[in-house]
């Protein structure tokens, strides 16, 4: 199976270099304070909680889902616009806000056995809200494995940031040859 060939529209040097040095301070930030919340969370969470609602009127288990799958849905669809318009800047943005946003399902999930982070509902108080993957894993038999679960789905997430990164450059690079 061949992929398409994309012809991106050309990026100049110091477009290249200054996303470039943004996505490595970005890497380089959530390095070093792994877990740590960035401007970009606060969007998640907003299209996370956005997804219970939308989802809600399908049934108990989509609105359930309903939260991560908006959460990953959103910027998937905006890289694939972009990808669309052959907008390569874009197209990168859009996939590093995916894997970051998965870096956070992955700390959610990890949560599952730890309870530490906060609980943010739509339409009930904070004490009642109840933290989705304890109820996905539980409903699938897994909840004993969150943390492994959740370590290998942050593990892909960084192997798909840094795999963006590569191909970006790989693209650029091409690009000006």
């Amino acid at each position: 199976m061949r992929f398409p060939v994309i012809e991106w529209q050309p990026l100049a040097r110091w477009q290249f270099i200054a996303w470039m040095a943004f996505y490595l301070l970005l890497l380089f930030y959530l390095a070093a304070h792994f877990s740590g919340l960035t401007l970009l969370d606060n969007i998640h969470l907003v299209t996370h909680e956005a997804g219970h609602l939308l989802f809600s009127w399908m049934g108990e288990t989509p609105e359930l889902w309903g939260g991560t799958i908006l959460q990953l849905l959103v910027p998937a669809l905006l890289a694939a616009a972009f990808a669309l318009r052959r907008e390569l800047a874009g197209t990168v943005f859009c996939a590093v806000a995916f894997f970051h946003s998965l870096t956070g399902v992955a700390t959610y999930m990890i949560d599952a056995l730890r309870h530490e982070l906060p609980l943010v509902t739509v339409g009930a108080p904070a004490d009642e809200a109840q933290h989705d993957w304890v109820r996905i894993f539980s409903s699938l038999g897994v909840l004993p494995h969150a943390i492994q679960i959740g370590n290998t789905v942050r593990l892909l997430a960084w192997c798909g940031f840094i795999a963006t990164l590569v191909g970006f450059s790989v693209r650029y690079y091409r690009q000006s040859t």
